[in-house]
């Protein structure tokens, strides 16, 4: 058995009281009861709370998606401004780093944002929802997005796989096939591109991916790791252990069951170091103020 300490979660939001109170979660009470979330965390977690969390599971740092969930112009799109998410990382620079959320409506302002959010506050990646866009991942409006996080040198992060209901106000489409990188992937050689909530129900699509493309990457999060599908297990523990990240997107997951569950799974110590150390780099992870998803960006 290997030492969980020094574990990077690279999916994780906002879920405090402030959050839920101003409906920046995205998350109605029907998806709460869907994903079983204890009934005493469903009006939020404080940072102080989660730090604790954090502390219990072994993880030494968390990053922080500065969400930007459609256009937000549309009813229940939602955002987390950069300047929340920013905040929490100048209160606890050695815990949080930022990713920054992407509206591709928003256009030439939305990659003014993204250029200072990396270079002004530190943020260490993008992040993008495509059902929330209603887009796939290959669709043209994001193009300038991925250009500019390759000009910035800074990976992007999206949800492949199925998308639940989370609102039954607004029911959004699966557009993010994880074929769908594949083109994207070819267009831009230089830019890291990491497939988050393992691609289900298309993980054997997700691994080809990352199989066929150097910068192409996947991350375990969403899904306890009790119920990863087998390929995914065995990708990460064989062939695929330079290209799978560890990840909870917290709330769906709590952090501390997923590194107990982690243990559980036969993994070899090689990839079990990789995945949460490491996270896909193949590189031993310094401690240092850089994060795993920060160490594939050179």
């Amino acid at each position: 058995m290997i030492s969980m300490d020094g574990i990077i979660d690279i999916v994780v939001n906002l879920f405090t009281p402030q959050e839920v109170e101003l409906g920046q979660t995205g998350l109605d009470e029907d998806f709460k009861k869907q994903v079983r979330m204890p009934k005493e965390m469903r009006s939020g977690v404080t940072i102080d709370q989660y730090l604790l969390k954090m502390d219990h599971a072994g993880i030494e740092r968390s990053l922080l998606i500065a969400v930007r969930a459609g256009d937000i112009r549309v009813p229940e799109s939602f955002e987390i401004p950069y300047s929340r998410v920013h905040e929490i990382c100048q209160q606890h620079p050695n815990r949080f780093s930022g990713l920054a959320g992407i509206d591709p409506f928003r256009g030439m302002a939305g990659i003014k944002d993204l250029e200072h959010a990396v270079k002004e506050m530190g943020f260490v990646g993008a992040h993008l929802y495509p059902h929330w866009c209603e887009l796939p991942p290959d669709h043209a409006k994001y193009y300038p997005y991925y250009a500019k996080c390759a000009e910035l040198n800074i990976p992007i992060m999206m949800q492949v796989g199925h998308n639940l209901i989370y609102s039954r106000n607004r029911r959004l489409p699966s557009v993010g096939k994880p074929i769908c990188l594949d083109q994207v992937a070819i267009d831009f050689p230089e830019l890291k591109l990491i497939g988050i909530h393992i691609g289900i129900p298309w993980t054997e699509e997700m691994i080809s991916m990352c199989w066929k493309h150097e910068n192409v990457y996947m991350a375990g999060d969403a899904y306890a790791p009790n119920y990863w599908p087998d390929s995914f297990i065995h990708y990460a523990n064989s062939y695929g252990n330079k290209k799978v990240m560890f990840g909870t997107d917290w709330p769906v997951i709590d952090p501390v069951r997923a590194v107990e569950e982690i243990e559980n799974i036969k993994f070899k110590d090689e990839s079990k170091k990789l995945i949460i150390e490491a996270s896909g780099t193949g590189q031993p992870r310094r401690r240092t103020k850089k994060t795993s998803i920060l160490s594939i960006s050179g």
